[in-house]
């Protein structure tokens, strides 16, 4: 039977660590760090994870700015409010809150954040560095998944890995993460032909695809350490309820694989956990601390 990766206790571990810095920062630059949250409209999914970052954010010591604008907003406007947080010395970390209301051109959003503040690392300025090696912000879930990784296996290096899903905000900068880390990479996705069998070679596999429970145990190596990003709402056993499932068939894979991340509470917590940590590196970084 597979090790359970724990992501929510990993997650609450970092948050504690994060704190901490956050405690030694504010003693040495006067000030607390700071995370701004921009919301444009009243989707109900959007509004909690808002409201949920707002109360890690206050949780670990940090300013919170939260800007909430009506649906309506033109784009003139919301461009005019990201060029006035990433002029603000108080703000470190700027994030948009997706998908934003039909009409706003979510691109020209992000990239007009400023990539020193890019905190989600979603800026083609945040991507092109991480592809590059340079200092930078990569997206909180892929560094989230690294971490887990890295706690888990140690030392990444010659390792195969298998990542299924290519989407800029998991797959790609998860494939270049992977890479600096020494690993040998395959990017599958709804082209890649005998898929099973292209899995069944990795040491680690990530599954961001979004169908749920499409990885099964028999495409799996034995002993492999599978990172399921998947969260996926299905019908459960009880009529009329639902349950949140990964895109890895967990029981047969658990049969198989050495460890894997369960959902929920594997890979989730952690994207919170570090935005929190991406904000702090933020702060000082402008500060000059780091």
């Amino acid at each position: 039977m597979a090790d359970i990766i724990d992501g929510k206790a990993f997650a609450a571990d970092l948050r504690g660590k994060v704190a901490e810095g956050v405690a030694e920062f504010s003693a040495k630059a006067g000030r607390k760090p700071g995370l701004a949250v921009v919301l444009v409209g009243e989707d109900p999914a959007s509004q909690v994870y808002v409201r949920n970052k707002h109360k890690a954010t206050v949780g670990a010591g940090m300013e919170s700015f939260e800007h909430r604008l009506p649906a309506d907003t033109s784009q003139e406007d919301l461009l005019a409010l990201v060029a006035q947080l990433n002029a603000d010395p108080a703000v470190d970390g700027i994030l948009v809150q997706l998908p934003l209301p039909e009409g706003l051109d979510e691109n020209a959003v992000i990239q007009a954040i400023d990539p020193d503040k890019d905190v989600d690392g979603f800026t083609t300025a945040s991507a092109g560095r991480l592809m590059t090696g340079l200092p930078g912000f990569v997206a909180c879930t892929p560094l989230g998944c690294l971490m887990l990784l890295k706690d888990r296996l140690g030392d990444l290096s010659g390792k195969t890995a298998v990542i299924i899903g290519r989407s800029n905000i998991v797959g790609k900068p998860m494939a270049q993460l992977l890479l600096r880390e020494s690993c040998t990479v395959t990017i599958a996705h709804s082209r890649t032909k005998d898929l099973p069998e292209v899995v069944r070679g990795a040491d680690i596999v990530v599954a961001a695809v979004g169908r749920p429970e499409m990885v099964k145990g028999d495409w799996l190596k034995t002993g492999a350490t599978v990172i399921d990003v998947g969260i996926n709402r299905v019908p459960a056993a009880e009529e009329g309820k639902t349950k949140l499932v990964g895109d890895v068939d967990f029981a047969s894979a658990s049969e198989t694989v050495g460890a894997i991340t369960p959902v929920p509470g594997g890979v989730g917590p952690m994207t919170i956990a570090c935005l929190l940590y991406n904000t702090l590196e933020a702060a000082n970084r402008r500060e000059g601390f780091a």
